[in-house]
C-alpha cells in the first residue's frame, strides 16, 4: 500500500490480539451477571474447541503452530457471543469448527482469511440450526450451565422476541433507552449490552488497536439511515449484533480495506447494507452478512484506493 521506507511498530500479532481479549471481556461479565455461568461455558468451549482445532489441522498439515498468536482465542468469543446462551452446549463446537477449518485455515491462516471466521461460523449454525440459534432467553433467567440441552428447561423463560424480531413482525416489542444501553434485553451473549461494547471500544481506542473510523461511520450511517426510513434510529444501533459488528468484526485487521479512504467507503457501505437487510430483507438482522458481503468486496476497495508511490507519474492513455 505504501512505498519504502517503513517504519518498524511494536504491535505484534499476540499483542493487538491480547488486548481484543481484554476489551470483549466486560461483554462477558455483563453475560454472566444477566445469563449466569452458561454463558462462560458456552465461551469456554468455544473458545477451547477453537484453539484445539487450529492446532490439530496445523499438526495434521505439518505447518507451524500458530495458536500463540491468540487469534483463534478472539474468534472463539466472538462467535460464542454471537450465540443465544440457551443453545445446546454441541453448536459452539460445530461453529468452532467451521470457522477455523473452513474460513481461516483452508485460505491459509491467519492474514489470508477472506471473510471473518466468527462471523462464517456464525452464519453457518443460521442457516444449519436456526430453531436453536433464534431461542434467546429472557434477561435475567439462568440456565444449567453444564446440561448438553436445556430445550426442556426453556420452554417457560425464552423470549418470543429480541427487539428486532418484533420490529420486523410488527410486534411493539422497542425497550426503554436505559435497559437498550445496560442490556437487560433479549439477544445473544456479547451483544445485548452496547455499553459493555463502548467500554471495549474505547480500550481499544486507548491502545490504539484501532481506530474510531470504521465504528463511528458504521453505526452513524445506520442511524441516519433509519431515521430517513421512517424508523427510530437510537433503537436501531441498540438492538442486535450492530455494537459488536461494528467494534469487533468490522475492524478486523485482515478483512477490512487498509487505507483511511478505503475504511471509509467500507464504514458507509456496511451502513447502508445493514440498514437495506433489517428494512427490507426477509431477516430482523443484517450485520452478519453485510460485513460478510463487504469483506468479499474489500480486495476491490483496497484496489481502487490504493495510494500512489511517491513521485510516480499515472500510466498515461495511448493517442490513437
Amino acid at each position: 500500500m505504501t512505498a519504502s521506507p517503513h517504519i518498524k511498530s511494536f504491535f505484534k500479532t499476540k499483542n493487538i490480539m491480547a488486548d481484543v481479549i481484554i476489551a470483549l471481556l466486560p461483554a462477558l461479565v455483563w453475560a454472566i451477571y444477566l445469563y449466569g455461568l452458561r454463558a462462560l461455558t458456552i465461551t469456554a468451549i468455544s473458545v477451547a474447541t477453537c484453539v484445539i482445532t487450529e492446532y490439530l489441522y496445523r499438526k495434521i498439515m505439518k505447518k507451524s503452530n500458530s495458536i500463540g498468536d491468540l487469534s483463534a482465542v478472539v474468534t472463539g468469543i466472538l462467535l460464542a457471543y454471537s450465540l443465544p446462551v440457551s443453545v445446546p452446549l454441541w453448536l459452539p463446537v460445530l461453529g468452532s469448527v467451521f470457522a477455523i477449518i473452513v474460513a481461516k485455515q483452508l485460505y491459509g491462516g491467519i492474514g489470508k482469511n477472506v471473510v471473518n471466521p466468527a462471523l462464517a461460523g456464525r452464519v453457518f449454525l443460521f442457516f444449519a440450526y436456526s430453531d436453536e440459534m433464534c431461542a434467546y432467553t429472557i434477561p435475567g433467567e439462568k440456565l444449567h450451565p453444564l446440561k448438553i440441552n436445556v430445550t426442556s428447561e426453556i420452554n417457560d423463560i425464552v423470549a418470543g422476541a429480541t427487539p428486532l424480531d418484533g420490529l420486523k413482525s410488527g410486534i411493539a416489542t422497542e425497550y426503554d433507552f436505559i435497559p437498550s444501553l445496560i442490556g437487560n434485553i433479549p439477544g445473544c451473549i456479547g451483544e445485548v449490552s452496547a455499553l459493555a461494547i463502548l467500554i471495549g471500544f474505547i480500550y481499544l481506542l486507548v491502545r490504539k488497536v484501532i481506530t474510531w473510523h470504521v465504528p463511528v461511520i458504521y453505526v452513524g450511517t445506520v442511524f441516519v439511515l433509519a431515521q430517513i426510513l421512517g424508523e427510530n434510529g437510537l433503537f436501531y444501533i441498540l438492538s442486535g449484533g450492530l455494537m459488536l459488528g461494528a467494534v469487533f468484526m468490522a475492524t478486523d485487521y485482515v478483512t477490512s480495506p487498509m487505507s483511511l479512504k478505503g475504511n471509509i467507503i467500507y464504514a458507509l457501505c456496511l451502513g447502508i447494507l445493514t440498514v437495506v437487510i433489517r428494512k427490507f430483507g426477509s431477516l430482523p438482522e443484517g450485520v452478519s452478512y453485510s460485513i460478510l458481503l463487504m469483506n468479499v468486496v474489500t480486495p476491490l476497495i483496497d484496489n481502487v484506493t490504493k495510494n500512489r508511490y511517491y513521485g510516480k507519474a499515472k500510466k498515461s492513455k495511448e493517442v490513437k
